[in-house]
């Protein structure tokens, strides 16, 4: 039976070519072949912009727990929460080095494809915004990586370089500056954008506001060029209202939010919960979200603690974080054992059973669980926040209280972004009362700051700029885990390995910035993270 259907291909082949070589070229032309001149290059733009939205795991499973926003007893969340390998251990290592290189391969041919294409200036500004917000997180969390050299494999480079911390930073700060200033409203827009529709006003925003966040990643380091781009970004414009939130908003059709796809596990529902470091801190504020990002299972028992279509009971006054380092495994590390365990909720009836953690609260249902929601990147109120922190410092950047009391006002007012339904919304009341309340104090500006951004990166699920603000500011302070077994023991991770892969794929280049950075571990300091 083959042999008759390849018999028949060759004979059918060479009549063709007998009696048609004179059209060979245009027989021969492939009618839908992808050309650069078929490809609308908006539509990288979009998919980058969602690819490197889509986070989930990458930082739930470390970072998250890292920072003790979130707490787990479950072993596959055992890498952050006890420091300790669970589930795919090193393995996760990659996770964010993957989908920030995928995301940037994206921005990389958009910008191939509109070489040269003057019709395409704004589109390809806004990749050269995209490309330093895509890499600051990378090298924010894994230090020295390929910059200068990424993406070139069509001209002969699968070995790209490792290009210092120090150098990506400059090249991030020269590369936003040039790129902001060369947005033109009077322009072709982009099509496809996901965080503004093309509105290039906010883009100018976004870059400004990005290239205030790289310069406050160096107050530590270097300052003086902290104090100069942070003064160039709030004199250029940064984001002025909620609405300029870089964020994409997931779809039921193929794109729902990883976050919520990861937490709609059975295992991670039933028993990842808010962390007590920073619920305890949010209600000794006082703090008007705690109703609206927490609850607690509505029922009793088993059943209803892993019922994922019942919402809880959101009362703030019943909301209670979990302590990191415990486990439900009976021993001396038992939850049951934590200070201030609450007690398991009883079996609702006789085939049910105990919930070790039902009075302990978990991310709201109906903000973080919703499929279709947002992913949240860079927000007005953490923009806000820099700069406060900036006039704290003496810099030219405006007045520290005020920029402190937009940020607390636009943090709140940001939940409601979540989903269409806005079931996270606060009262608009209860935020003016509590920004009242609040107002920056001299004394302890920088800890109040640094305080809001870590509740502010922690409840829109952005861990990893919880993780990279913590080692950069040192709030909150926090009390390392301990616990059999640990990576790392007596102080928490400042950075994540390198993936195993790269031993072999890019040996020797690993090598020179291992060499050059320090030991690939979890304790070795990015540059910017200096004591």
């Amino acid at each position: 039976m083959k042999k008759r259907y390849i018999f028949s291909f060759l004979v059918a082949g060479a009549t063709l070519m007998a009696s048609c070589t004179k059209n060979f070229e245009e027989i021969n032309t492939q009618p839908d072949k992808t050309t650069d001149e078929l490809i609308n290059p908006n539509y990288f733009m979009s998919q980058a912009q969602i690819t490197f939205s889509q986070t989930g795991y990458d930082q739930l499973l470390f970072q998250s727990m890292w920072m003790q926003s979130l707490s787990s007893t479950f072993s596959y969340y055992s890498n952050g929460d006890k420091y300790v390998y669970g589930g795919g251990g090193t393995g996760y290592f990659n996770r964010t080095w993957n989908r920030g290189y995928q995301a940037l391969t994206l921005v990389d041919e958009m910008k191939n494809v509109i070489k040269d294409k003057p019709e395409y200036a704004n589109l390809d500004a806004c990749g050269t915004i995209l490309r330093a917000m895509f890499i600051q997180r990378i090298t924010d969390l894994y230090g020295d990586v390929p910059y200068s050299q990424e993406g070139q494999a069509k001209s002969g480079i699968f070995e790209p370089v490792f290009d210092s911390q120090k150098d990506i930073y400059t090249a991030i700060l020269s590369q936003l500056e040039q790129a902001t200033a060369a947005l033109d409203a009077s322009k072709a827009t982009p099509s496809a954008d996901l965080f503004y529709g093309g509105n290039i006003a906010q883009w100018k925003r976004l870059g400004n506001s990005l290239m205030l966040k790289a310069a406050m990643r160096l107050v530590k380091v270097d300052p003086a060029t902290a104090k100069t781009y942070a003064e160039k970004a709030f004199a250029a414009g940064t984001m002025q209202t909620i609405a300029d939130n870089a964020k994409v908003m997931t779809d039921a059709n193929g794109n729902t939010s990883s976050n919520s796809d990861a937490l709609l596990v059975t295992d991670d529902f039933r028993e990842v919960r808010w962390g007590k470091t920073l619920i305890d801190f949010m209600k000794t504020t006082n703090d008007p979200r705690i109703s609206a990002i927490a609850e607690i299972t509505a029922g009793n028992g088993r059943i209803a603690n892993e019922d994922r279509t019942v919402p809880g009971n959101n009362t703030a006054s019943l909301q209670l974080g979990m302590p990191n380092g415990y486990d439900l495994r009976g021993g001396s590390t038992d939850i049951s054992t934590a200070p201030g365990y609450p007690g398991a909720t009883p079996a609702a009836s006789g085939t049910d059973a105990p919930a070790p953690l039902g009075k302990y609260s978990r991310p709201r249902l109906q903000v973080y669980a919703e499929r279709t929601s947002a992913n949240f990147i860079y927000t007005y109120g953490e923009s806000e926040l820099l700069l406060a922190e900036a006039a704290t410092r003496g810099w030219n950047t405006g007045v520290a209280a005020t920029h402190y009391a937009n940020a607390l006002t636009a943090d709140m007012a940001t939940l409601a972004q979540y989903n269409t339904s806005a079931a996270a919304s606060v009262n608009a009341g209860d935020i003016a009362t509590y920004v009242a309340a609040h107002p920056l104090v001299a004394a302890t500006a920088l800890e109040q700051i640094n305080m809001e951004y870590y509740v502010a990166t922690s409840t829109t699920f952005d861990f990893n700029e919880t993780f990279a603000n913590w080692r950069r500011s040192g709030f909150p302070v926090l009390t390392p885990i301990t616990y059999q077994g640990q990576f790392i023991t007596g102080q928490v991770p400042r950075r994540m390995p390198y993936p195993t892969t790269l031993v072999q794929t890019n040996g020797t280049n690993y090598a020179a910035a291992v060499q050059r950075q320090g030991a690939d571990n979890f304790v070795t300091r990015v540059y910017w993270d200096k004591q």
